[in-house]
């Protein structure tokens, strides 16, 4: 079957404006966008959607991407946060420890523009802005507080990345530091220093707890001795306070005594006679009921005493 040239000529023009459509149509996915280039010049920012374009004139700018961990060119520029993956790279601390740090990086590119014209290889620029940063900022630290201050360390270096990657149309969200390596005769040292505060503590823990184990043995001890003198001081109290009454008693049973002796003799005898006769006849029966002895006790009043039973006789008589 043979066409004529007029056939031909319309399929070869149709066949380039399908093409030119192709090329003049653009459809930018989601979160992404391109930088297009008319002439070599800037000309637009392509949005989410359909875009058009001219064929031929209009070309979109291609940038360095990391993909994979290879810096790659690429005609479209991911709006979404991004997250580098930096390699471990050797920081000299304060204390001139040298110790091994990885670091996480999450940006977000926020002006095409900047981020396609103000540098040439953004992936790379910010990876050594990090690199060095973290080397400054590490090396205001000893290494202990290296280990101990992440979240400070995370905050400084953030500030300082944000404020540095913000001409390049680049917003630094976070950055986090992996994992932090020191080295071996290090990690050894600081093991033993761990062990050696350990067994510290627990001296103190031991000794702490024997302090107060003496300070309550010794509170009880004082308690006891406290209570005992205590108990001992009332008992006394109440002994003298019991012979204090008992004498009392004694006394009133005395006087009442008297007192009937005293109305039973009437006034023409003493009854101090009568009650003094009485002890001596009672001293007399108890010696008599002692033990048998040689020696006889007489008063030394003998006459006192013969005047007192001379008078309870002339008391029976009377009666």
């Amino acid at each position: 079957m043979e066409f004529s040239p007029l056939v031909i000529v319309l399929i070869v023009v149709v066949l380039c404006a399908l093409v030119l459509i192709k090329k003049a149509l653009v459809i930018i996915p989601q979160s992404e966008t391109k930088i297009i280039e008319r002439l070599g010049r800037y000309h637009a920012t392509l949005n989410p959607g359909i875009n058009i374009i001219i064929p031929f004139i209009d070309r979109a700018k291609d940038i360095i991407i990391l993909s994979r961990g290879r810096y790659m060119y690429s005609n479209s520029i991911d709006l979404r946060e991004q997250v580098y993956d930096f390699p471990k790279q050797n920081v000299i601390t304060k204390d001139n420890v040298q110790t091994e740090i990885n670091a996480l990086l999450y940006f977000q590119i926020v002006d095409p523009f900047k981020a396609a014209y103000e540098i040439s290889n953004l992936p790379n620029a910010i990876e050594k802005l990090t690199q060095t940063t973290l080397r400054n900022i590490i090396g205001e630290l000893e290494l202990d507080e290296t280990l101990t201050s992440r979240d400070t360390i995370n905050k400084k270096l953030g500030l300082v990345l944000d404020e540095a990657t913000d001409k390049w149309g680049v917003k630094v969200n976070r950055v986090e530091l992996q994992d932090i390596t020191p080295p071996e005769s290090v990690l050894t040292a600081m093991e033993k220093q761990m062990q050696a505060e350990r067994n510290k503590r627990a001296t103190i823990l031991t000794s702490e707890g024997q302090k107060a184990a003496e300070i309550l043995a010794s509170e009880g001890e004082k308690t006891a001795i406290i209570n005992k003198a205590e108990a001992a001081k009332q008992q006394a109290i109440l002994n003298a306070e019991g012979e204090a009454q008992a004498r009392i008693r004694k006394a009133e049973a005395e006087a009442k005594a008297i007192e009937l002796i005293t109305e039973a003799v009437g006034k023409s005898t003493n009854p101090a006679n009568y009650l003094l006769a009485q002890k001596y006849i009672q001293m007399l029966q108890e010696l008599a009921q002692g033990p048998a002895q040689k020696t006889v006790y007489l008063p030394y009043e003998a006459t006192n005493l013969m005047g007192s039973i001379g008078g309870i006789k002339d008391l029976f008589k009377s009666e």
